[in-house]
């Protein structure tokens, strides 16, 4: 995973993008200045959505440039059973979330030990603490700024900024190199927010595949 840029990331989230014109909507969004595209898998248990599974990944993979970094979100029950499945799709980073009842740490190890970024996410009432035991076995912390299944929500500042601000704190007194990341209700007056409070990597659909200016929008939210 690319961990060493010291500008902020923009990852621009497909959920928001054209489906019909799929292929031309990642482009758009790379020749726009995205860093990384976003995916999320949503399968109508752990969230009340369904979305996309690996054949759609797997068909962006063949519609983006080589070296394109696609950013796998999995709000699934069951993301061990079906990780094989993402990494074959190419997958560069595979996010699972602390809440199903599944081994999260084997997960996480099997993801790295598949040469794929290992990334966690916390829901906006799941503690951080639910996370601490993994910081040194990610390459990634999703911190969900709204509840996920949904795109369009309103950024959940005040109950998430401080897990993001303990994140980036407990990440500098550890010497730890995860990149934080934050996804929901980001736009270009929260994205300040977040980076503010620590976040590095910025989630972003609606505000971004809507806007007037793509370009434009992808400058100003990395500041």
């Amino acid at each position: 995973m690319p961990a060493d840029n010291p500008r902020i990331t923009v990852a621009p989230s497909l959920l928001a993008a054209d489906w019909t014109r799929l292929a031309d909507e990642c482009r758009r969004a790379l020749d726009a200045g995205a860093d990384w595209l976003h995916l999320d898998v949503m399968d109508g248990h752990f969230v009340d959505n369904i979305s996309f599974g690996p054949a759609f990944v797997k068909h962006v993979r063949g519609a983006v440039p080589d070296g394109t970094f696609l950013d796998v979100h999995l709000m699934i029950e069951r993301p061990d059973h079906y990780l094989p499945r993402f990494i074959d799709a190419g997958a560069d980073n595979i996010t699972v979330h602390a809440e199903p009842d599944y081994d999260v740490g084997q997960t996480l190890a099997r993801t790295r030990e598949e040469g794929v970024g290992a990334g966690l996410a916390i829901n906006p009432a799941t503690p951080l603490a639910e996370a601490e035991p993994y910081f040194d076995a990610i390459d990634l912390l999703l911190v969900m700024t709204v509840v996920p299944g949904f795109g369009g929500q309103s950024f959940m500042g005040d109950e998430t900024m401080p897990k993001v601000a303990a994140a980036a704190a407990a990440r500098a007194g550890s010497g730890l190199g995860f990149r934080i990341e934050v996804d929901g209700g980001i736009d270009l007056e929260t994205a300040p927010v977040a980076v503010a409070n620590g976040a590095d990597v910025l989630v972003a659909g609606t505000s971004l595949f809507k806007a007037e200016d793509m370009p434009g929008a992808i400058r100003a939210m990395r500041g």
